[in-house]
């Protein structure tokens, strides 16, 4: 196996990879007033986003919430009712062909040549795409674990996982500028969903913008520089996942060493105290650098502090979902 530092022996791989100044103005995926309708059933309405290179953009939402018809435009394969789609300054529609020729597309269920062996079908569409960069199939397919015994293999003797790691490979191997998955760890066991992982690092690393659509909110918590929510095809957020989490309202354990003054348990930020004796339960909502303050004026004996996760960030905004 080779290392994981294979792909891209040129670059410094860091899951800090911050965005380039430089990128953050380049709009590479962008869309305009979106729109789309299936007849009288809302798709997406009035969708503005705007995605940086060098970036990765999740995209959350429950099943019909609108992702899959955002991707589907944004690749073409789908033609707004209104409003613009963008790629690299390409209208997403008219320009098509040149989308495509820039971006690499892993639908949520690849539809495969099934009478094809896995080689066949990779080198059919690497001719369609003009060629892949020299090597990067074998990297990818030792990335990902799928064998060359596999891809001898006809395809409709994959299994679901597999077919996963083949539509990968063939999204990836000719070096997109822009990747754009839709849901692209189902089927994957975690040994391959990391090796994808890390893939997506190198990627940004690289300048390379990747999109992708995501009901696993770990995932997007762990890879995302940015996140976008998306309820009942409406825009509901679009901010930094650290952002996200310091929006969230977060619980707060304390043992002090003896019982407190009354007056110090005037903590700043805090939404409401228990207090059992020695012991304190409290909500603390935005920073808690001034209740750390405070807290650090007391002899504390210990102290557990729950950090919200992104889950708990994307229920706050779906439990207020009333019928419309």
């Amino acid at each position: 196996m080779r290392s994981a530092r294979g792909l891209y022996n040129d670059v410094q791989m860091s899951a800090d990879t911050t965005i380039p100044t430089s990128a953050q103005a380049t709009a590479v995926i962008s869309t305009e007033g979106l729109t789309k309708y299936y007849g009288r059933h809302l798709g997406i309405e009035a969708l503005d986003l705007e995605v940086s290179a060098g970036e990765i953009f999740g995209y959350l939402g429950p099943n019909g919430a609108g992702k899959t018809t955002t991707i589907r435009i944004l690749t073409g394969f789908l033609r707004a009712t209104s409003g613009a789609a963008r790629v690299h300054g390409l209208d997403c529609w008219k320009e098509t062909v040149r989308v495509k020729a820039r971006v690499g597309f892993l639908p949520d269920s690849p539809s495969l040549y099934e009478q094809l062996t896995g080689l066949e079908f990779l080198d059919y569409m690497s001719r369609l795409q003009n060629g892949g960069r020299a090597g990067l199939r074998d990297e990818l397919c030792d990335r990902l674990e799928h064998s060359q015994a596999d891809l001898r293999r006809k395809i409709k003797g994959y299994s679901h996982g597999m077919r996963k790691k083949l539509a990968i490979i063939q999204a990836t191997e000719h070096d997109p500028e822009v990747l754009i998955m839709d849901e692209p760890t189902d089927a994957l066991d975690p040994l391959i969903q990391q090796r994808l992982f890390d893939l997506l690092t190198e990627l940004r690393s690289r300048g390379r913008t990747v999109f992708f659509s995501s009901h696993n909110l770990a995932e997007v918590e762990r890879l995302c520089d940015r996140v976008a929510i998306i309820r009942r095809g409406r825009l509901v957020t679009v901010e930094t996942v650290a952002a996200l989490r310091g929006r969230k309202t977060r619980q707060m354990d304390v043992v002090l060493a003896q019982d407190p003054p009354v007056d110090a348990l005037r903590l700043p930020g805090v939404l409401s105290l228990e207090r059992q004796g020695r012991r304190l339960r409290f909500l603390v909502q935005g920073d808690i650098n001034p209740v750390l303050r405070e807290l650090a004026k007391l002899e504390v004996e210990d102290i557990v502090f729950e950090h919200p996760s992104l889950e708990d960030v994307f229920l706050d905004y779906y439990r207020t979902d009333e019928p419309e």
